[in-house]
């Protein structure tokens, strides 16, 4: 009897639910392999198997659609993707709040929560249509998640019509470390550290410029995407990307974006690890009967450590890093945001114009009220704030040196 996680059966069962065959050229069968034996040696219960095995065939589905969009129009893979800006940083390092704010310029693009949810549309595709379907359907999947994960949705909101993180797509290539946050798979944890990512971040590449292209064709050859009301049709160029998955591959994102801009997010760790933990235990909950807490805690400890080392190993040899990276801490960007969303307008020479921050103060009022969060502290994870602190001395000595020095006196 085949397995659930087999994935020969996997990619079948991709083939038959969308009768296309091409799967691009870009390689992904030797990640999705190891994960699947991964996920087959981990103790899952029947609905993690569920959502588990439906995300990999989910993913497969969405890379043969690609493909077949870019078969037929071969000119999506001219698209330029230009000097994107990056927000990344620690979990609740506020990140979040940065890159939706940012995007509130409709000079810039950003992929929204129902794009990357079905970065492919189906094949008949209506492109008169006075509003995209995939909406409908991840608004629906947002109210479910409400209804039947509130804890999750608690802890870590995805809203249809608000930009979002695209980690999904180096998810879709199997190289992501979205996995190991949400089921027990030491082998695929550890294979992981060892790869290239390079092929993951020409796949986030590839799909940002299919996002690119399906704005242009939505709105027309002339103009631009209205996605927001009162939004205006204006000539856009460069994304707003963001994802705390970066944080360990900054040489992997500047090989694929050269002309990037680095938004480096701070927070006190004592605060981003804990809650880290928060949200990965929650997920495992959701597949999983058995949650080893203090495990998933020195997990999270020692990823979030290693992704910092890289980060900060790496923009040390950034020759041009004052240039390149804007560093911001999260107790100021929460304090006065448009102060510091104006000091990356600074950082890369764009007028930040009046329209560009009344549309930001506008977005400040009405974007969505996230729910209050469960109460969680590092103990419940096996972690101590002296443990943390120990940890990311280092990090805490570089990017947040006055809170250092205050604990020590």
């Amino acid at each position: 009897m085949t397995h659930p996680f087999d994935a020969a059966a996997l990619m079948a069962g991709a083939h038959q639910k969308e009768n296309l065959f091409d799967w691009g050229p870009l390689p992904f069968e030797e990640p999705l392999r190891v994960l699947a034996d991964s996920y087959a040696c981990t103790d899952l219960n029947d609905i993690g198997v569920h959502i588990l095995r439906s995300g990999l065939v989910h993913s497969l589905r969405m890379r043969l659609r690609a493909q077949e969009w870019i078969r037929r129009y071969p000119e999506i893979t001219r698209e330029v993707v230009a000097a994107p800006i990056v927000v990344v940083g620690m979990m609740r390092s506020g990140t979040t709040l940065l890159q939706r704010l940012l995007a509130a310029d409709n000079r810039f693009h950003c992929a929204f929560g129902w794009e990357v949810v079905e970065v492919a549309p189906r094949l008949d595709y209506d492109w008169s249509a006075r509003e995209d379907p995939r909406i409908a359907v991840s608004e629906k999947r947002e109210a479910t998640s409400r209804e039947l994960a509130p804890e999750l949705f608690a802890i870590h909101p995805m809203y249809a019509r608000e930009p979002e993180e695209e980690i999904v797509f180096l998810s879709d290539s199997f190289l992501s470390h979205v996995p190991e946050s949400g089921a027990h798979v030491p082998r695929y944890r550890s294979w992981i550290d060892e790869q290239d990512f390079a092929p993951a971040y020409a796949y986030l590449h590839r799909m940002l410029q299919f996002l690119q292209w399906q704005k242009r064709r939505r709105a027309g050859e002339a103009g631009w995407e209205r996605t927001r009301a009162g939004r205006d049709d204006l000539p856009a160029g460069r994304w707003i990307l963001k994802s705390p998955a970066h944080l360990g591959y900054l040489d992997a994102l500047r090989a694929q974006f050269p002309d990037l801009h680095i938004v480096h997010m701070h927070r006190d760790p004592r605060a981003t690890i804990p809650s880290g933990a928060s949200l990965n235990a929650t997920l495992h909950a959701m597949h999983t009967d058995e949650v080893d807490r203090y495990r998933v805690g020195a997990e999270w400890l020692h990823r979030m450590g290693w992704a910092n080392d890289r980060a900060m190993g790496t923009r040390d040899g950034w020759a041009d890093e004052s240039t390149r990276c804007t560093d911001i801490e999260f107790t100021d960007a929460v304090a006065d945001p448009i102060a510091q969303a104006a000091r990356v307008y600074s950082a890369i020479d764009l007028p930040m114009t009046s329209e560009t921050e009344s549309a930001m103060r506008r977005w400040l009022v009405e974007r969505p009220r996230e729910p209050a969060r469960p109460p969680y502290c590092a103990a419940d994870f096996g972690l101590s704030d002296d443990e943390i602190d120990e940890r990311f001395a280092a990090y805490n000595s570089r990017f947040r040196p006055d809170a250092t020095l205050s604990r020590r006196m």
